[in-house]
């Protein structure tokens, strides 16, 4: 009972239980797989924008199931990132479909362009 009323006031608990799980593995890593999982997850949260909190945990689980995996092969970071580390960080965040922030303000613009040209054609 008291779950639901916290969940209501914060969001769903296994969110953040996945969010806090992923977050403790990439804190886990080695170097120099920690700082750049690190890196990359503070980018991904200025650049992707995702507003789906599914979709952003799933964006941070699969993260530290890369960095693991590279960690454990010891995969060279440049191997995994390439030369330019935003193109990487800005191509993986586009496999992610959820909702962005732009979105919302996407269709804000077309609505108030919409709404505008409506008034000026009645008038």
């Amino acid at each position: 009972m008291a779950a639901k009323w916290i969940e209501a006031v914060t969001g769903p608990l296994e969110q953040k239980r996945n969010y806090r799980q992923a977050k403790a593995r990439m804190d886990a890593l080695p170097e120099p797989y920690r700082v750049t999982a690190t890196a990359l997850t503070r980018y991904l949260m200025y650049y992707g924008g995702v507003t789906d909190g599914d979709t952003l945990v799933q964006m941070f689980v699969d993260l530290a199931d890369l960095w693991e995996r590279a960690a454990l092969d010891a995969t060279p970071v440049s191997a995994i990132t390439g030369e330019d580390p935003v193109e990487f960080a800005e191509s993986f965040a586009q496999a992610y479909t959820g909702k962005r922030w732009i979105d919302k303000e996407r269709q804000r613009l077309i609505d108030a362009v919409e709404a505008a040209t409506r008034a000026q054609e009645s008038s």
